[in-house]
């Protein structure tokens, strides 16, 4: 079985295409911090926005509500993320969310556009250099 070498331009494309557009269905009351993501999940898109909550640690993360609707949906393996915001400089995915990823594609592209179309790319390798994964749990 070959490896994919990883999105193509258009899929980039309609991948933030699709972030940008469920963003404003973002549940942010309380931030106004409001986000869209998508993912490409084995050559499907699923989308997600974050939802807070007024108990703040109960809110969730645009990137994981996408990874969420990917795996509900049987997908395993994600092959990129865009995630779009309303901030001045294109805004990365936290700490948490970047961890969810590489649990499910560690080679992830990740990809981040402003509402006015400044865009900044990473691998996942780059935002998350020393990942926490199976290799790191103890065996039986």
């Amino acid at each position: 079985m070959s490896r994919r070498e990883g999105p193509s331009g258009e899929e980039v494309e309609r991948l933030v295409a699709a972030a940008r557009s469920v963003r404003p269905r973002a549940y942010a009351p309380y931030s106004r911090f409001h986000v869209g993501a998508a993912v490409l999940a084995e050559g499907r898109i699923y989308r997600g926005v974050n939802v807070e909550n007024a108990s703040y640690p109960l809110s969730v993360c645009a990137e994981r509500n996408a990874v969420a609707a990917a795996v509900a949906a049987g997908r395993r393996r994600i092959e990129a993320v865009a995630v779009v915001t309303g901030e001045d400089a294109p805004t990365p995915p936290c700490g948490g969310c970047r961890q969810v990823l590489h649990e499910f594609g560690p080679d992830v592209l990740v990809v981040s556009e402003t509402l006015a179309g400044r865009r900044a790319t990473w691998s996942l390798t780059e935002l998350l250099p020393a990942a926490f994964d199976a290799s790191s749990l103890r065996g039986p």
